[in-house]
């Protein structure tokens, strides 16, 4: 049977459990990309229902569609330029006055649309009575109860969502009325439109809609935005054949509100809507009050103390760190183990020659030495997950709020911060809900500085060949906790002489406390996850190709001769020339011509680091099992402890430079299209490889000094 095809929109305000009744519709039938022409991440997914195949698009959470950040304009752009059938927006039933405010602006966008009030049992124990019929009729579109995180009312929002498709539910005349200054100049603005018909700008035939090959807006809507003085409404404005007049005209009614009012027409418009919200939830909603302490004010009282605040938080990423490197190990152990079987049987069923050494030294040497890390991987997002669901983590950015206007910026920068302990590119991207350009490029700046997952297997394998297993967690701590020092000593430097200037004010939303459900962090692991194991199955795989044919050739010498050892053709082979040319720079700071090899392989993604140790030490492993037929296959551990040449003290260092040096290319890209060109890029490449070479040298040569076994 051929299904019915039907689009919706779902967008809400952050923390509004917009991506747990996502998840909710689409299990684990989705894909993440990018929105076209922008680094925002875009998640889409599909369901059946009923006589539907639904696609469900999820916009960023945005508080509002007023242009202040990428993710504001790419909502409601969107919701404009790709048109889906339906917009579902989620709203939080616990602070209803607040999340209506996102939806008294979609209304003005003239779409079909199913209001969601999720969290409905957390208002509901709040002493909150949510009258929904009376409130869907004040509002003028179907509302739904819902409860994301126990997949309540689901059924019912599809059902909603098919109705008002069907039936078209939601035409209503319902709509904000303004101030009588502020709805004349809508109506001036509305009246002069027409005017320009013929020269760029046209009514649509039957509908209040404006219409050119870049812009199809509602005139309602546009007149408001241009009230508002809308920088991208007025940027398209401006390139439309009649745009100059009709800007003007907006100009001359902004000028002539802010005389009648005493306020600019956006306040008054702001006004209005929350006027109209007002008297809707007045209307429709009871409180019972409650004289209790809610439980998440009990916890906040703990968590958010001004002493307690920052050490909980340090305390519990020591936690996560040390349950990361201690549950992943043994599981790490058998995956490694694995690869090892694998690498010998394949070995004694391959001829030798070149084949065999790419099979056993190139792939499964250099993309095996990656997936060992998997189980460490899939458990720092589990925690991060976890953390992210229960609404700790904007908790922790509002701890660092004092530490982070010391250095120049606002808690709000750490949250990207934090999202780089998982990968730096959607770090990047989530400078976007910073509304100050210098905040969100400073941010943008360190935010590589922390240690993401990519780092991770560098850190587990050098900590696991090199250091006890009851110190282990704590060197893992201690390099997430030199990332983030770091990270704020370079904001301070950057925001106090590169781009200098006052830090705005710091208001953020902390939602209730909830208990994630299992799925949603499920989800989010795997998503995490799979990106990571198509990155080795692709980027890495191919990488370790290209290093394995670096390290293999040439295979014979300047005159023709073949070398006498394994190590000196590896010595003499292109990437031992690379590493030898690059060797004066490295060795003040301990390092050799192998490392400088794995350091410059690294630049395309850091788990590449790893991944060339593998394939050199498999080479490098393999001459001592010819030579001595009695040997075993070492573990990658055991092979860069013995032939990597490192003490514990080179080791930490080198793990340092890594956690510093150039962040993978495709974090360079995405700072590239964040910053519509390559002078911050280019920047950001480096500064970092600088600031790692210096603090490695004071490291490395402060250790010798100290007499550390170097």
């Amino acid at each position: 049977m051929d299904r019915k095809k039907l689009t919706i929109a779902l967008t809400g305000n952050p923390n509004s459990g917009k991506t747990t009744i996502f998840n909710n519709l689409t299990g684990a039938c989705q894909h993440v990309g990018n929105y076209p022409g922008v680094t925002v991440e875009r998640k889409e997914g599909r369901l059946k229902f009923k006589d539907y195949e639904i696609k469900v698009i999820d916009l960023p959470g945005t508080y509002s569609l007023t242009a202040y950040s990428p993710d504001e304009v790419v909502a409601r752009n969107v919701i404009i330029e790709e048109k889906p059938n339906l917009v579902v927006n989620i709203v939080d039933g616990t602070n209803l006055e607040r999340n209506l405010y996102l939806t008294m602006q979609l209304k003005e966008l003239d779409i079909p649309m199913v209001l969601a009030v999720n969290m409905a049992d957390m208002a509901e124990a709040n002493g909150q009575r949510i009258d929904y019929p009376l409130l869907a009729e004040l509002l003028g579109m179907p509302v739904v109860r819902t409860i994301g995180t126990r997949n309540e009312g689901t059924d019912e929002l599809l059902t909603k969502v098919i109705d008002v498709t069907e039936k078209g539910l939601v035409r209503t005349n319902k709509q904000v009325n303004y101030a009588v200054e502020v709805e004349d100049a809508i109506s001036r603005l509305k009246g002069f439109l027409p005017e320009a018909k013929g020269n760029g700008i046209q009514m649509a035939a039957g509908a209040e809609s404006i219409s050119t090959s870049d812009i199809n807006y509602p005139a309602r809507w546009l007149a408001i935005k241009l009230l508002e003085a809308d920088s991208e409404i007025i940027k398209k404005v401006k390139t439309m054949p009649y745009g100059g007049p009709l800007l003007k005209e907006a100009a001359l009614c902004r000028e002539d509100i802010r005389g009648k009012l005493g306020e600019d027409s956006e306040l008054a418009i702001v006004d209005g809507r929350y006027a109209y919200i007002r008297g809707a939830t007045r209307e429709a909603i009871s409180i019972n009050k409650i004289d209790r302490v809610s439980l998440t004010e009990k916890i906040d009282c703990v968590l958010l103390n001004r002493v307690l605040g920052i050490p909980i938080f340090l305390g519990t990423m020591w936690l996560l760190f040390q349950l990361t490197f201690t549950l992943g190990a043994p599981i790490m152990e058998w995956i490694e183990a694995g690869f090892g079987v694998l690498g010998e049987w394949v070995g004694a069923n391959l001829n030798d020659g070149l084949l065999k050494s790419l099979v056993v030294d190139g792939m499964i040497g250099g993309v095996g030495g990656v997936i060992v890390f998997m189980p460490n991987i899939l458990l720092l997002f589990l925690g991060i997950a976890f953390l992210e669901g229960t609404g700790y983590m904007a908790r922790a950015a509002f701890v660092m709020d004092e530490v982070m206007h010391k250095v120049g910026l606002h808690g709000k920068s750490f949250v990207p911060m934090l999202i780089g302990f998982g990968c730096t590119v959607p770090a990047v991207m989530a400078t976007r809900t910073l509304e100050n350009p210098k905040d969100r490029l400073v941010t943008m700046l360190v935010t590589p500085l922390m240690s993401c997952g990519a780092r991770l297997p560098i850190y587990t394998l050098l900590i696991g060949a090199f250091f006890a297993p009851q110190v282990a967690g704590n060197i893992l701590f201690s390099l997430y906790l030199i990332g983030i020092i770091l990270a704020l000593i370079m904001a301070k430097v950057f925001r106090t002489w590169l781009l200098p200037g006052e830090s705005e004010p710091f208001v953020m939303e902390l939602p209730s406390y909830r208990l994630p459900t299992i799925k949603a962090i499920l989800l989010h692991m795997w998503e995490r996850t799979w990106l990571y194991l198509k990155k080795a199955g692709t980027i890495i795989l191919a990488a370790s190709i290209v290093m394995w044919a670096l390290f293999t050739f040439p295979m014979v010498d300047q005159y023709g001769n073949e070398f006498s050892s394994s190590e000196q053709q590896v010595e003499q082979s292109y990437a031992g020339r690379i590493g030898h040319a690059i060797e004066p720079v490295l060795s003040p700071i301990g390092f050799d011509w192998k490392t400088g090899t794995a350091l410059m392989a690294g630049l395309a993604a850091k788990e590449i680091v790893v991944a060339t140790m593998g394939t050199l030490y498999s080479i490098e492993d393999e001459e001592a099992l010819e030579e001595k037929e009695t040997a075993t296959v070492k573990t990658f551990a055991e092979r860069a402890r013995e032939q990597s040449g490192y003490t514990p003290f080179t080791a930490y260092i080198l793990m340092l430079f890594c956690l510093i040096y150039v962040p993978c290319l495709a974090t360079i890209a995405v700072i590239k299209r964040e910053t519509n060109g390559w002078k911050w890029p280019l920047f950001t490449i480096g500064y970092t490889v600088l600031l790692a070479w210096v603090v490695c040298f004071i490291v490395y040569q402060g250790g010798v000094l100290l007499g550390f076994q170097v």
